[in-house]
């Protein structure tokens, strides 16, 4: 193969919606649709390489328009130059602030020529970095605010039913009251060997996280997830201090500093990169590194046909997260068996968004 034909030759931005019923809520916003941008890559030997990234309904034109500006110094660049690529987008990014969206288009670039260079090489990803496992325990994401009992009672059982051996719930009521009563028919439902995890995204402020965590202990809660904002380490350092519950957080991180600062507070137990916010594989997977040694287990946020990969490739992945909302506009759905996740074997990736379900943009 010519040096020629591993160029990156042009990139193609799309959409793709998942159905939704009716809105969701968390304890900070409400999600009026699942949509995605979808990235493709192609090199001048016709591989192309995919990437997404989950938008909601939110600023549609900046993500197309920060995606676009990034193109020239992309195109022409050799695709096995990951590294090389994030870099030269930092310097560009300087001016206006290497986190942010600017951060989420180096993860969208980046994912992408991972895997056309896997497609090339015709290897899936996690057989790229050396292997640790080739399963990866999944968790049953949801538990929304917004739903009704009935609603909850159905998704958790749902999932134990399908062989999950833990579901996650949203709390950050206006009340955390309400969020105990729910959490306690959530532990009735599922009987005493599902894990139960709660989440407030960022929703709570100190004491009500305090009272929720300390009236919870009977309900064996496996962790508590962004109780507080994200920048607040002092609190997650109090609330660690004056509970027992196990403290989680990563999902909004753009480096790997938060995770230093909250293991310098010993205010973490769940390190929970989201591999787009955090700029793709190579940093990842260095967040994991520094999780690793500090003995903090790595659980990641939302999009498990990455993270899943990823995971058998590191010692210290535990699990992730699991939704379906990608499962119907691919070609090759992730398989699922017995509460266990099995990463691809075909190269890349291992699946690809179905034409018919994309819209250029």
């Amino acid at each position: 193969m010519q040096q020629q034909d591993l160029l990156i030759r042009d990139i193609k931005l799309y959409k793709a919606v998942s159905k939704l019923k009716k809105p969701i809520s968390d304890a900070t916003h409400t999600l009026t649709e699942i949509s995605f941008v979808v990235l493709r890559m192609e090199l001048h030997n016709g591989v192309v390489g995919e990437s997404y990234l989950l938008s909601f309904q939110y600023s549609p034109e900046a993500i197309k328009g920060a995606l676009n500006d990034c193109m020239e110094a992309v195109i022409g660049q050799p695709v096995y130059h990951t590294g090389a690529v994030y870099h030269k987008l930092n310097h560009l990014h300087e001016y206006f602030g290497q986190h942010g969206l600017l951060r989420w288009v180096q993860g969208a670039i980046n994912i992408a020529m991972w895997d056309a260079w896997g497609k090339v090489l015709n290897q899936p990803i996690w057989k790229l970095f050396g292997t640790h496992r080739e399963k990866v325990p999944l968790y049953g994401s949801g538990g929304w605010i917004s739903y009704s009992i009935d609603e909850l009672i159905g998704e958790v059982t749902d999932y134990v039913s399908r062989g999950f051996k833990a579901v996650k719930i949203k709390v950050g009521s206006p009340s955390w009251k309400r969020d105990l009563e729910r959490l306690q028919q959530v532990r009735a439902a599922v009987g005493n060997d599902v894990n139960i995890m709660i989440d407030a995204n960022q929703g709570m402020n100190l004491p009500d996280a305090i009272q929720l965590a300390k009236a919870v202990s009977d309900l064996n809660i496996y962790w508590f997830e962004e109780p507080l904002h994200h920048e607040n380490f002092d609190g997650f350092q109090t609330l660690k201090q004056q509970t027992s519950i196990s403290l989680a957080m990563g999902e909004r991180e753009f480096s790997s500093l938060p995770l230093i600062e909250l293991i310098k507070r010993k205010a973490i137990d769940i390190w929970q990169p989201d591999i787009l916010r955090i700029g793709g594989v190579e940093p990842w997977r260095d967040s994991a590194a520094i999780a690793a040694g500090f003995h903090v287990p790595v659980l990641p946020h939302y999009y498990k046909d990455y993270d899943v990969p990823l995971l058998c490739t590191i010692p210290n992945g535990v699990g992730a997260e699991s939704f379906d909302w990608i499962d119907g506009l691919i070609d090759n759905p992730m398989l699922v068996k017995d509460g266990f996740a099995y990463p691809h074997q075909q190269p890349g990736w291992g699946f690809n968004f179905i034409d018919e379900y994309l819209q250029t943009i």
